[in-house]
């Protein structure tokens, strides 16, 4: 897990670009959801972190978002994940 504050503009351009990062989420909400999420833009940047897998994410107990990622919230609602 990485945290925004803790990375360059750069740096943080550079892992995208690499495929090192796939998801972003919130902090203090344990979401997290795709980079291009339109809710996740939205979030302030002391609050976002990123991912390299899915996994990662949730291992750190993060949930799916509920607007990006449908298929994996129903999962998670459901209590499948």
């Amino acid at each position: 897990m990485i945290q925004h504050i803790e990375i360059s503009a750069i740096s943080l351009r550079s892992k995208i670009k690499n495929r090192e990062i796939s998801f972003a989420g919130n902090k203090k909400l344990k979401i997290y959801g795709l980079l291009s999420c339109k809710s996740g833009k939205r979030m302030k940047q002391q609050n976002r972190v990123f991912f390299s897998l899915e996994q990662e994410a949730r291992e750190n107990q993060f949930r799916p978002c509920g607007h990006c990622m449908k298929t994996e919230y129903k999962k998670w609602k459901d209590g499948l994940i």
